[in-house]
């Protein structure tokens, strides 16, 4: 059966739209700053969807639009004010960054406490402590697909395909919080196959398209696709949905599912950023 990455979104807009309203009763509104240098498409594609949402939910949103030759020192500076700004709850600065400026250092400029993307050390920290005030966007989406369809994660056999920062290591934190037993699998993983046929929930993030067939599954299986990769014009997942969608209990399309979550996981932490800094319960 597909997991309908549309209708779990509508019902988390929902929910979001409502707690903006309340937070606006309360003379404050939720506000994020995007900061983008360069032109890159990618950025103005992601810039757009970021303004639409933030339109409907009612959160305010700034722009930061920075040239291609900004400086480090320039950027750094930038997000030293943000940073200042009792007004701004969340700082998102657009991936990836020209060449000359370190990605790290930038990340790490971010106030924790403004760090709504949860990339900064500390907040991945947190994480690894269970203690995470904001949780990378994605492996949030992931947490919220598995549990529309079972919420019952405890003792499941979990295996996940990739390990970056982004996803893998955090969907694997947010899984072993849950209880179940993670299995991480990489490019150098001996007998790929074999270990994912165990899993009664593969989690895929490799960035190869098509590269998981029913092969690899198990019968049964909740299977979440987060690869996207345009090909001709047609955006594909890292799995071959046709191929496994008979043999999986449930699965993600590409697009339509994981993809769709993430942007309204970054609100929901600006707002819980908004919460934070305005010392609301939640």
């Amino acid at each position: 059966m597909i997991i309908n990455g549309k209708e779990i979104a509508s019902k988390i807009q929902e929910a979001l739209i409502n707690e903006v309203k309340q937070l606006k009763e309360k003379l404050i509104t939720p506000s994020l700053t995007l900061v983008q240098v360069g032109e890159e498409k990618a950025s103005l594609s992601y810039a757009r969807s970021i303004a639409k949402e933030a339109e409907i939910l009612g959160v305010y949103l700034e722009h930061y639009k920075m040239p291609y030759e900004t400086t480090e020192e320039e950027l750094l500076l930038t997000i030293k004010k943000l940073n200042e700004r009792r007004d701004i709850n969340g700082i998102v600065i657009e991936l990836p960054l020209p060449q000359g400026i370190n990605k790290n250092l930038a990340l790490e400029a971010i106030s924790p406490e403004k760090d709504v993307d949860g990339f900064h050390p500390i907040n991945m920290g947190r994480l690894l402590e269970g203690t995470a005030k904001f949780v990378p966007a994605t492996a949030q989406s992931v947490l919220e697909a598995i549990k529309s369809v079972n919420p019952y994660i405890e003792g499941k056999n979990a295996v996940i395909i990739g390990r970056s920062n982004i996803v893998g290591k955090p969907t694997a934190l947010l899984l072993l919080q849950e209880n179940a037993t993670v299995t991480i699998c990489h490019s150098r993983t001996k007998n790929l196959q074999s270990i994912s046929q165990t899993a009664d929930i593969l989690v895929v993030s490799t960035g190869r398209p098509h590269m998981i067939d029913k092969s690899y599954i198990k019968r049964g299986a909740i299977v979440i696709d987060v690869g996207i990769t345009k090909i001709n014009g047609k955006i594909i997942g890292d799995v071959d949905f046709d191929d496994v969608k008979d043999v999986a209990g449930w699965i993600t399309p590409v697009p339509g599912g994981i993809g769709i979550l993430t942007t309204l996981m970054l609100f929901k932490n600006t707002i819980k950023a908004a919460k934070i800094q305005n010392r609301i319960s939640f």
